[in-house]
């Protein structure tokens, strides 16, 4: 190979050695390098590789010969050839099966990616530009739909929004009754959701430039709840993935606790921006009600009516006609055919589309349990009309999705038919764990019985396991409670099996006369286990307050159990009074005999001070992790925290500390137990306090420690726990 008369030092020759020797005679072309001669001028410059009209030119530039990132070539490099950042190639043109068209399609599909969104970013703005100046909600829906990309709307309501903040109340008013016409019919929500979620994210941008940002956007925020294009829940939840200090916290407390608290919150709020408009969503409902019942009750005639909703001029918002009309059919029998030829006629002259149809037959089967107050037979009556429409042809009854009776009534056929043979099959597999304690055949056993884990049939197994379990000694109980630790169902399949218990807990009562006392029991174990959540009480208190209304006649041992559950759950040091209750001390692992993981409460924490003193004296911090998950019992976990931070307390051991910040880091102790053991930690701090006088501030300096690194939650502090105490 010639190198001409340049000069290429040892270092450069080993590396071009190393590299022909390694290459692949067939799969890579020999390996050409140039050298010129170095510039006296520019000691250390480059020569472009993209070009070989430039390749002789000297750069002057005080850079270095590397090439760029993502570039190649240079003088004085090896360019792609010797890469070996993660950045670069993550393909071998050495490797056999090496196909350079893979590595092409990637970067291609990136850039195109890249530049399709940069396209959208454009349009885009264009159409929203176009929009402020004409107000032609129709015709900015038409332009969105021919883009064609609807995977990046959520930047589109994200422009909406941040160009209308900065203008003034006739484009706010505009942008937030554009958003409402194209929800769900060009928009997904999902993508609306995305869009506002971004906007709250950069509010801290936002202010740079626009001073009121926060309150602005706050209202934008929530005048989205209001037209029901936002779920309110998206105030909390967004809250929770956002940094305490981030301006997007301030902007969702201000519109949660500023607007949507108030008082007549939704008129305010959709009148805040009005002086530049005249028309309001409630406006357009009373005139909407007024023209159904001018038609209805005086003139009947379908032209006039259609001509009164084409003057209305809220194509988006025709789903509230089919619903007023809806309702008012059902209200009074002797229109519904009127009614109904009306919303035909409006359907086959292309006035109302079919996405508005069944969007407004959508809401009406969300709202027709509600109705059902006022109307007793709603439902059936709705399901007459869906039918007619449907056979008329302007309703795709396909497209709805199922009445509640009918929701109901599939649930039942499961019941029926799976669901029968599953209770015997699960009563057999219960007695029999009754007889060996074996929970692993029970796991198998139901995987077997159970494969698709459907949740009608765990919650099933649930209630048939507690009943059976309510009739036995303390030593059935126990292993119950242990059995339901163990098998991990989903939370709301267990609630469901708790709602199932109370709603047969009067048939119940007949054969155990102290299922009240049972049943709030095993609840309130449920919870110790974590099993549940303290949340999970209230969710199970709802279902039963709608057992109540639909059954009167029915008793309140659910409310019963429920109050007794709580009671039991606030006692002092309830946790242990808990496990003890049937003689147990918690459950055992996920495999084994219930027997064998039901050892007594202070035979656990033996355990626990053993292992933590051993770990103490230098032990391994895997091993000390180990041997706390081999405990087996995860609701006891804030046994560890509460003996690991007192001997942190009396030591100034930071070795303890390690260890629960390993058990915190690796999941196997949840901020619940953490939670859990620091409180019993503070409520004992005045004992702790005779054999450690600092005690106080040191566990104030060791909880600011944990909520920093997240352990804790920001609200914890030493007053709560008094006050609970207390």
């Amino acid at each position: 190979m010639d190198y001409g008369n340049g000069f290429v030092s040892k270092e450069h020759r080993e590396l071009l050695r190393s590299v022909s020797e390694s290459a692949d005679p067939l799969s890579a072309s020999p390996l050409q390098i140039s050298i010129t001669p170095r510039s006296p001028k520019s000691p250390k410059s480059s020569s472009s590789p993209r070009s070989l009209k430039n390749h002789d030119k000297h750069s002057h530039s005080l850079k270095d010969g590397r090439p760029k990132k993502g570039g190649y070539g240079g003088k004085g490099t090896w360019g792609g050839l010797l890469e070996t950042s993660d950045e670069g190639h993550n393909l071998d043109p050495n490797d056999p099966n090496y196909d350079s068209s893979e590595e092409c399609e990637g970067k291609n599909m990136r850039k195109a990616g890249e530049e399709e969104f940069g396209e959208y970013k454009k349009k885009a703005t264009v159409i929203i530009e176009e929009y402020f100046a004409t107000d032609d909600v129709v015709s900015t829906a038409n332009e969105l739909r021919e883009i064609g990309l609807p995977k990046y709307n959520f930047y589109f309501v994200k422009k909406l929004v941040s160009m209308a903040m900065d203008r003034h109340d006739k484009e706010k008013e505009m942008a937030a009754v554009l958003l409402s016409a194209l929800y769900a019919d060009v928009i997904d929500p999902s993508q609306v959701h995305r869009g506002f979620a971004k906007l709250v994210e950069s509010a801290d941008d936002l202010v740079v430039d626009i001073p009121d940002a926060i309150d602005v956007l706050a209202l934008f925020v929530a005048r989205a709840v209001v037209d029901d294009i936002l779920p309110p829940a998206f105030l909390t939840k967004q809250s929770d993935r956002l940094p305490r200090q981030s301006k997007g916290v301030q902007v969702l407390k201000r519109a949660e606790k500023g607007y949507l608290a108030a008082p007549l919150h939704a008129e305010i709020i959709e009148r805040r921006w009005g002086g530049s408009r005249n028309k309001t969503v409630e406006d357009v409902k009373v005139r909407i009600n007024d023209l159904l019942v001018e038609y209805v009750v005086m003139s009947g005639d379908v032209k006039e009516a259609c001509r009164c909703i084409k003057d209305l001029n809220v194509p988006f918002f025709h789903h509230e006609i089919i619903k007023r009309a809806l309702v008012m059919a059902m209200e009074r029998w002797q229109a519904e055919d009127r009614l109904l030829h009306l919303l035909k006629a409006a359907a086959e002259e292309g006035l109302i589309n079919s996405s508005q149809i069944s969007k407004g037959f959508g809401r009406m089967i969300d709202s027709v349990e509600d109705l059902s107050l006022d109307i007793p037979n709603a439902e059936s009556i709705l399901r007459g009309l869906i039918s007619k429409a449907a056979s008329e042809g302007w309703l795709s009854a396909s497209s709805l999705k199922a009445l509640p009776f009918e929701q109901a009534k599939q649930k039942q056929s499961v019941e029926d038919g799976v669901a029968r043979d599953f209770k015997l099959k699960a009563q057999f597999i219960i007695k029999e764990y009754f007889l060996s304690g074996d929970m692993e055949e029970v796991s198998r056993c139901l995987e077997a019985e159970n494969s698709p884990a459907s949740p009608e049939l765990n919650a099933i197994f649930v209630k048939r396991l507690i009943t059976l379990a309510m009739d036995r000694k303390n030593r059935e109980k126990e292993m119950a409670s242990v059995l339901l630790s163990s098998l991990c169902f989903p939370a709301e399949h267990v609630v469901n099996g708790f709602v199932m218990l109370i709603e047969s807990a009067d048939d119940t009562a007949l054969d155990i006369p102290v299922v009240v006392e049972d049943l709030a029991m095993f609840l309130a174990r449920a919870v110790v286990d974590e099993v549940l959540a303290p949340q999970h009480l209230e969710e199970i208190g709802s279902q039963n307050q709608l057992l109540l209304i639909s059954r009167p006649d029915s008793s309140s041992i659910g409310s019963r159990v429920l109050q007794m559950a709580k009671s039991l759950l606030k006692a002092r040091l309830s946790g242990e009074r808990i496990l003890r209750c049937w003689g147990g001390g918690g459950g055992g692992g996920s495999g084994g005999t219930a027997g064998a993981g039901a050892g007594a409460v202070e035979e656990v924490k033996e355990k626990i001070g053993r292992l933590l003193e051993e770990y103490e004296s230098g032990g391994d911090v895997r091993e000390a992790w180990r041997c706390i998950k081999e405990l087996g019992m995860p609701f006891f976990h804030h046994e560890v925290v509460k003996k690991a931070l007192v001997r942190v307390i009396e030591k100034r051991n930071e070795r303890v500390w390690r260890l629960l910040r390993e058990c915190f880091g690796s999941g196997l102790i949840t901020m619940y137990q953490m939670t859990k053991g620091f409180s019993r930690v503070g409520e004992g701090l005045d004992d702790l306090a005779l054999d450690v006088p600092d005690a106080k501030k040191q566990f104030k300096c060791y909880t600011d420690r944990a909520k920093i690194a997240g352990w804790l939650d920001p609200s914890f502090s030493i007053d709560l726990i008094h006050q609970h105490t207390n």
